[in-house]
């Protein structure tokens, strides 16, 4: 009793966490068979897995990572090393692989990278290695188009649009054919020429747009303009349509993403060019307000979900089966929307006229 006639509060100790015997006594199985369930082993069962799952639910009962690390030689920790979190497609494809992640009943770690500097991305590889994971996801990594960095060897790698020089496991959009896809459509409108404002040089999906564009356009005998350079922002899109509003040899133009595409028809319309009537744009990407822009953009569309989804599989393939398999590589088509940025050449420009038909 306290001093003024009160009841002291009772002292408890704490309340002990369950344990596998209390999951086994609730389940009517052994404690073996809920480690067999916790650890994922194929030797139970559906009904007794079930029973025991229940039982796991019931009592709140978390399986011993660090045990169950020891025993099965696996931490069931995905790493991903992500660039530049800013750009549209990094971030979309950072989230599918954390769904896919967490769907196959892994958790994941994140490192970002600011430079793509080899020792930067040497020093991601070995912090995410000290954290215990059993694979590691490169998000669009153009570092790794040096042939002298080399990640260090032991763990399952998969890289997402970003190694050149095909040494890892890969999985890309075909950035080749969404360049072909955005060329056609504009050439198949009856445009001379399609000018490209590009990204950055040192990015792989800004080269590889280029490069289809620049190969379209010498496939199809059609003039080869000199290509234009942004920084994948719409202010930069911006600053390149003011530069080049006021040039009427310019009626149709692939840019190499959508935020870019947005700033430039802003150039565009403040010059009083029209979008399509005297400019055609195609985007790339298809982000979610590209429908909504002033006219709706025409764009490729880049599933990043399934990019992720490869990713991830193809990740656990690899530690499923305790080593890295041959370099694969996956790539997912792109495919064009048309919208109301595109049209053909009105008849006062000076782009009409056909080149070689471009139908396969």
């Amino acid at each position: 009793m306290t001093q003024d006639g009160r009841r002291k509060p009772a002292v408890t100790g704490r309340t002990r966490a369950p344990s596998m015997a209390d999951v086994a006594a609730l389940a009517g199985v052994s404690a073996q068979t809920v480690s067999r369930v916790a650890n994922n082993r194929t030797n139970v069962d559906d009904t007794t897995r079930e029973r025991v799952l229940n039982a796991m639910r019931m009592t709140g009962y978390r399986p011993n990572t660090a045990a169950r690390a020891l025993a099965t030689g696996r931490f069931r920790t995905i790493g991903v090393i992500s660039f530049d979190l800013q750009a549209h497609g990094n971030a979309r494809t950072l989230e599918s692989i954390v769904s896919a992640v967490q769907h196959s009943d892994y958790s994941v770690s994140i490192v970002t990278v600011q430079n793509q500097t080899e020792q930067a991305v040497r020093e991601a590889f070995e912090r995410l290695t000290t954290q215990a994971v059993d694979g590691i996801i490169l998000n669009e990594a153009q570092i790794l188009d040096t042939p002298a960095l080399r990640l260090p060897p032991g763990l399952p790698v998969v890289v997402n649009d970003g190694d050149g020089t095909h040494r890892y496991a890969a999985v890309h959009t075909d950035q080749a054919e969404g360049a072909r896809l955005a060329v056609r459509h504009l050439l198949d409108l009856g445009h001379r020429t399609v000018w490209h404002l590009a990204g950055p040089q040192d990015s792989y999906p800004a080269r590889g747009r280029a490069s289809a564009w620049h190969q379209i356009l010498k496939e199809a005998d059609c003039p080869v303009p000199p290509a234009l350079y942004g920084d994948w922002t719409a202010d930069s899109g911006y600053r390149v349509g003011r530069e080049i509003a006021h040039r009427p040899d310019i009626g149709a133009v692939f840019v190499a993403n959508d935020q870019m595409a947005l700033g430039l028809i802003r150039a565009l319309h403040e010059a009083g060019r029209r979008v399509p009537d005297d400019v055609s744009v195609v985007g790339f990407d298809n982000i979610a307000e590209s429908a909504h822009f002033l006219p709706p953009l025409t764009t490729i569309h880049q599933d990043f979900e399934e990019i992720g989804r490869h990713a991830v599989a193809m990740l656990l393939d690899q530690i499923q089966a305790g080593r890295p398999p041959q370099v694969a590589v996956t790539s997912v088509a792109p495919r064009l929307i048309v919208r109301d940025s595109t049209a053909p050449p009105n008849n006062s420009s000076s782009q009409q006229g056909r080149c070689t038909t471009l139908h396969t």
